[in-house]
């Protein structure tokens, strides 16, 4: 009689937890599906402002923003134009890597040697804020003396454009460590390389993953422009963008327009399923 009480409590029990309705217990998959309506919706606001901006032009200047259907007959769909394009788009992906590459590894360098050394600091980052605020078409006749018009001129405004953000961000995240962890490491006796190792590197790492966010949006615009300056060996899109500007193939220009904001859109995107797959286990930044 006992154990049929016992079961009859354990009963009441299971009955009484509170049981979410069906509405709101959704599948994963379908609400990460159901998110994606804002990006279809955005598309055609964008398009309807493009053929209202067109149709407002005067007929004699409405060369300069060609129709959008156009943009697509004449470029995209061209089988002559679209292989420049894309043989350009390719010359600036290995450019903007390239540059990016080189600027995370000085960023990083130059952040922690910054983190480590407060002199250093005091000495470097008047200098990493003048580097960002100076007009790069101001330094590029000096860029031409000490290194030419080929890949690496290029390369140098890639990582003048994308370098600052890196070495910044990575400071304010490994100055951003819970002093009671510090003093915990201390009162271990942790050295400095320990405490750079398993604290402060790891409680920069979403600063870190942003920086990198910024500046391979940053590093596409680089090699965009520098290509621009320096208007020799192939043509990537900068040299593109003069081209078909010069040829007033408008339809032409727009394409590599797009294709170059789409770069910019699929390098963004790589960063942040990397720092997704890094972060998703311990940081709420990459749980939502």
């Amino acid at each position: 009689m006992t154990a049929v009480a016992d079961n009859t409590a354990v009963t009441d029990v299971v009955e009484a937890q509170p049981v979410a309705p069906p509405s709101v217990i959704r599948p994963k998959r379908a609400r990460s599906i159901t998110s994606l309506w804002p990006l279809p919706v955005g598309f055609l606001l964008i398009l309807a402002a493009w053929y209202l901006l067109t149709l407002r032009m005067k007929p004699n200047r409405r060369f300069l923003l060609p129709w959008p259907h156009d943009v697509v007959s004449k470029g995209f769909l061209d089988g002559e134009a679209m292989g420049e394009i894309l043989a350009s788009t390719w010359l600036t992906t290995k450019l903007a890597v390239f540059g990016l590459g080189v600027s995370i590894i000085l960023g990083g360098t130059v952040g922690i040697l910054m983190y480590r050394f407060k002199w250093y600091e005091r000495m470097t980052f008047p200098y990493l804020v003048a580097l960002q605020a100076v007009p790069i078409l101001a330094i590029s006749p000096l860029l031409q003396i000490a290194f030419g018009y080929g890949f690496f001129a290029k390369s140098v405004v890639c990582i003048i454009i994308s370098f600052f953000p890196i070495p910044t961000n990575l400071l304010l995240g490994m100055k951003s460590v819970d002093r009671g962890m510090l003093d915990l490491f201390d009162l271990h006796g942790a050295s400095w390389t320990t405490k750079l190792r398993k604290l402060a590197l790891p409680n920069a790492l979403p600063s870190i993953f942003a920086a990198f966010r910024i500046s391979a949006g940053l590093s596409v615009i680089g090699a965009i422009v520098g290509e621009q300056f320096f208007q020799k060996g192939d043509p990537g899109l900068g040299q593109r963008l003069t081209q078909y500007r010069t040829l007033i193939e408008y339809e032409r220009l727009y394409t590599c327009l797009i294709m170059s904001s789409l770069l910019g859109i699929v390098v963004f995107i790589f960063f942040g399923w990397l720092s997704n797959r890094v972060l998703r286990n311990w940081h709420e930044s990459a749980q939502h």
